[in-house]
């Protein structure tokens, strides 16, 4: 059964309206929470999770186009009374230097990828 990705508005605690300076404010705080330097306990599969959820969220609510991609993309479809519009599919992307008959490495694992957050900011 496949994964979905939780909404990036929840896992932040911001409404879809919320402005940038109140997405950057509750990633902080996310981030201070789920730090791995900051959590007790400290070693727990969940709360890696819970980090790359967060981390996730922001990459994709920081850039305002990724953002109105993905607002585009979730917005409830209007109803359309002569019936369904064709889609089209776009192209696929070209591959990168590799030759035609090479096959492509395989994606590892998310479990072997490693955490990458920055240090946490305390202000006092």
């Amino acid at each position: 059964m496949a994964r979905q990705n939780p909404d990036p508005y929840l896992v932040l605690g911001v409404s879809p309206t919320a402005t940038q300076a109140e997405i950057t404010h509750a990633y902080r705080t996310r981030l201070r929470a789920h730090h791995p330097d900051t959590r007790h306990p400290p070693a727990s599969q969940t709360a890696d999770d819970a980090l790359r959820q967060v981390l996730a969220a922001y990459n994709l609510l920081r850039d305002p186009a990724r953002r109105a991609d993905y607002d585009r993309a979730t917005a409830p479809l209007p109803h359309n009374p002569r019936g369904p519009t064709p889609v089209e599919h776009p192209a696929p992307a070209p591959s990168r230097s590799r030759s035609p008959t090479e096959p492509p490495t395989p994606a590892r694992p998310m479990s072997h990828r490693h955490l990458r957050a920055g240090p946490v900011r305390r202000h006092r």
